[in-house]
């Protein structure tokens, strides 16, 4: 089926420059550059060599806007697809979303003309953000989720929307090699020894992972990768999460991820093939260190929220393991913007 005039001019404004190319980067899409957000040294007592990856630099102030776009290209697929025939209409997206990857995701697909996104939130979600959300554009459902793991036929039969596509758990999206590819080079670039990073639905650990696998590995360079290979196997990766359904970081707590890739023995082969450092692993943050990287982080002006810096809470409640004079990477993935 043909596209229509309206579609035809959102297809010619879906512009991916290069899907590897340093020099033709695809993301932000009004203002393309790699790296996309900027890296700077902060002061964290007891350590000579802290930096910061500042990713609430983004346009609704987290990580998830890399994903966002990653949505809307494939939206250029779509039309593409029907364009050719092999559809007929444009698929809704579904989400099951504490509210940030929702905010990312709507915001693109509003500015691009393309279907609503279907939210799936709890019954308790505020109401406020329910509302902004509803503002721009979503169409939000209620349940009660509980402990109940949802499969990617409940989000869609919860979000009404059986002819489309669940991307809270959609492997044909490559997730964790896709959304946060351009990002994980950003990382891994700066050959640290540590990073430190929150780990909430685990996606951009498992894409940075991924992509360190991908280097240290017998095929070619990506011509993003400007970082030390030597380096690349020493470094350890940290991720901060929650086992405390009260904590302050609440986008790093789930009572099960299940659809995360991660796992003790998903790790222990990284560092068993020398592929990662030995400190390489998902750790639980407690809340007085994160309470102490909120403060660190206020003095010098950091936009973040708790969940955000997680990974520095986990570099001070881990200070006597961590060598001080060794370079370090805290990623923050920012503070959403609701306004």
């Amino acid at each position: 089926m043909p596209l229509t005039t309206k579609e035809e001019k959102i297809l010619a404004l879906i512009n991916v420059a290069s899907e590897n190319d340093p020099t033709k980067p695809e993301f932000p899409p009004d203002d393309p550059k790699f790296p996309a957000t900027p890296t700077f040294k902060i002061a964290v007592p007891g350590f000579s060599d802290v930096w910061l990856k500042d990713e609430s630099k983004n346009l609704t102030g987290t990580h998830k806007d890399r994903m966002a776009w990653e949505m809307v290209v494939t939206y250029r697929d779509f039309l593409l697809a029907k364009k050719a025939g092999v559809i007929k209409k444009l698929p809704a997206l579904s989400i099951l979303s504490s509210g940030s990857a929702a905010l990312a995701i709507q915001t693109q697909l509003r500015k691009y003309g393309l279907p609503n996104l279907r939210v799936l939130m709890d019954v308790s979600t505020d109401k406020k953000l329910i509302g902004h959300l509803k503002k721009i554009g979503c169409k939000i459902f209620l349940a009660g989720l509980g402990r109940k793991i949802y499969s990617w036929a409940d989000i869609l039969k919860l979000t009404k929307n059986q002819g489309g596509f669940d991307i809270t758990s959609n492997e044909a999206y490559d997730p964790t090699l896709r959304f946060y590819d351009w990002l994980s080079y950003e990382i891994i670039n700066n050959d640290a020894e540590y990073v430190f990073i929150p780990f909430g639905t685990g996606q951009l650990y498992e894409n940075i992972m991924n992509i360190v696998k991908r280097e240290i590995g017998y095929r070619a360079a990506d011509p993003r990768f400007s970082g030390n290979k030597n380096s690349l196997r020493k470094m350890s990766v940290l991720g901060a999460t929650t086992t405390d359904p009260k904590s302050k970081a609440t986008k790093l707590y789930a009572p099960f991820l299940p659809f995360a890739n991660y796992s003790h023995q998903w790790i222990k082969f990284y560092r068993c093939s020398m592929m990662t450092g030995a400190m390489s692993q998902v750790y639980n943050l407690k809340e007085k260190y994160l309470d102490q990287a909120m403060k660190i982080a206020a003095a010098q002006g950091i936009d973040c929220e708790p969940s955000g810096i997680a990974g520095l809470g986990l570099l001070l409640q881990m200070k006597n393991k961590i060598p001080r004079d060794k370079k370090i990477l805290i990623v923050n993935t920012g503070k959403t913007k609701w306004s």
